[in-house]
């Protein structure tokens, strides 16, 4: 990613560490978009409210355990995407490659599946995943979000899992994304969206952004933006909404008072599909 140098490499040094752990067999950190879930089936301490339970049974049982495992989003878009055979697919920020390796099966093997990453462990990870998984219809690219390395036209489906609102600038991400789509195509990711006012405090804490909250967008200022680089029809499809009781595990790294905060953000953060549409100008 762009946008502040100190925000791309506390991401990348966050989520680099994160597949570096996955690697070396010591699994993932307790915190926001880097924990585990125990939910699928590893060991970790309790359940991330935001990173569990996302694939349905039996979703990733083809799939390496460390790809299961490097799982740090807060959705399912490869569910979303309602993705067809044939079709060229590009996940955004795609970290270890779970929803690369599901989009591919997806598509099969007259369609692809790109993965853009900017971490260097990621890549390696995602790339050691799709051997093992024996996915040939796969590229992974490294490059930023904000300057994807692709020409334009040439994607039938934009997926994303939790990472645009790590952006320092999403409006350059969605023109990306609305650049390098096809006419007609469609633009299907999972984030965190916010309703409502969220406090300065957490907007200026780098450990809340990195942890997937604090860099949200709020829902009718994502639905314009989109708007603005070309989409149409923006929809927002809350899957989960985040109390109080939710935050309190990762606001205690941040500094911030836990309870003056967590009452202030309590219901506001929702994980949501968000859904917009390139035109077809044929």
């Amino acid at each position: 990613m762009t946008g502040t140098p100190e925000l791309t490499n506390i991401v990348r040094e966050r989520y680099g560490r994160a597949a570096q752990r996955v690697l070396t067999g010591e699994g993932l950190p307790a915190e926001c978009c880097g924990q585990t879930s125990c939910c699928t089936g590893s060991a970790t301490a309790s359940c991330d409210p935001i990173t569990s339970n996302l694939y349905v049974n039996g979703e990733t049982d083809e799939l390496p355990e460390s790809a299961v495992l490097a799982s740090l989003g807060c959705g399912n878009p490869t569910a979303l995407a309602e993705l067809k055979a044939g079709e060229v697919v590009l996940d955004l920020g795609s970290g270890g490659g779970i929803d690369v390796l599901l989009s591919a099966r997806r598509v099969g093997p007259t369609g692809k599946a790109y993965g853009l990453d900017m971490t260097g462990e990621m890549l390696e990870l995602a790339r050691r995943n799709q051997r093992e998984a024996g996915v040939e219809n796969v590229e992974f690219l490294e490059g930023h979000i904000e300057a994807i390395p692709l020409p334009d036209a040439t994607v039938d489906v934009i997926i994303s899992n939790c990472v645009i609102n790590l952006s320092a600038d999403k409006r350059r991400v969605l023109a990306e994304a609305f650049r390098v789509l096809k006419p007609g195509g469609r633009f299907a990711v999972s984030d965190v969206v916010v309703r409502g006012e969220v406090p300065a405090g957490v907007r200026e804490s780098m450990e809340l952004w990195v942890g997937c909250i604090a860099g949200a967008l709020e829902e009718s200022e994502f639905a314009r933006l989109l708007a603005e680089v070309g989409f149409e029809n923006p929809t927002f499809e809350p899957t989960r909404f985040y109390e109080a009781a939710d935050a309190a595990a990762f606001l205690a790294q941040s500094g911030l008072d836990i309870d003056t905060v967590a009452q202030e953000i309590d219901g506001k953060f929702m994980s949501a599909f968000v859904r917009a549409t390139k035109p077809d100008v044929s």
